[in-house]
């Protein structure tokens, strides 16, 4: 394979046959070397750069912004959890919701929480209280009391035949307030993100 200038990517001869010391160490010229070191060292000041910048955000964000990053985590984590069982609130096949709600922003499937994050804050990322539910049942449900009722009778027959009545009755509580540190968000954003990254490559593995 042909050797060639650092800098400017022109062909350089063999080592071996190299006269110019500058040559031989992967450089046209002394030029070429110096413009390259240059480069490098501003490259390097604009990494360090990004990273304080980096830095200096992560120490601003507040409780609430860490919420926001960590429930997406916990929600992809629940999707490829329950990858291959049908919606937790209605009898659709699986192949038809895909079919008929693939289009959807984010695709088909959402993590429905049994019991909402609004109002029971302390379940927000409890697994047992959120199941892989198609858009249809849960956002689409939001927007008829009748069909809200009717989803959530459901999610709770469902629920019960997957965790169990005493199970469920747990999550129906009450609970004491759940209060979230910056860290503990932290946290739970790195714990599901690696084991939403684990599932999908076994899926994906499964898939092939």
């Amino acid at each position: 394979m042909a050797r060639k200038c650092r800098y400017c990517k022109a062909e350089l001869p063999k080592v071996k046959d190299c006269v110019d010391p500058i040559q031989a160490k992967g450089f046209c010229t002394f030029d070429h070397a110096a413009k390259y070191g240059l480069q490098k060292a501003q490259q390097a000041k604009e990494r360090q750069e990004r990273k304080e910048l980096k830095a200096r955000k992560e120490r601003l964000k507040t409780k609430r912004d860490w919420v926001k990053e960590a429930q997406p985590e916990f929600n992809r984590f629940i999707r490829f959890r329950d990858w291959g069982k049908p919606c937790i609130s209605c009898d659709t096949p699986i192949e038809e919701i895909e079919s008929n709600q693939g289009w959807k922003v984010g695709g088909a499937w959402d993590c429905g929480h049994y019991l909402s994050v609004g109002s029971h804050y302390e379940l927000r990322f409890e697994e047992d209280n959120a199941h892989r539910q198609c858009k249809s049942c849960n956002a689409g449900s939001k927007k008829f009391a009748h069909k809200a009722r009717s989803v959530a009778t459901r999610y709770r027959e469902k629920l019960i035949d997957r965790i169990g009545l005493k199970q469920v009755e747990w999550l129906e509580g009450p609970h004491d307030a759940k209060n979230y540190t910056i860290e503990d968000l932290k946290e739970i954003k790195a714990k599901y993100r690696k084991k939403a990254n684990e599932l999908k490559n076994e899926i994906d593995l499964i898939s092939q």
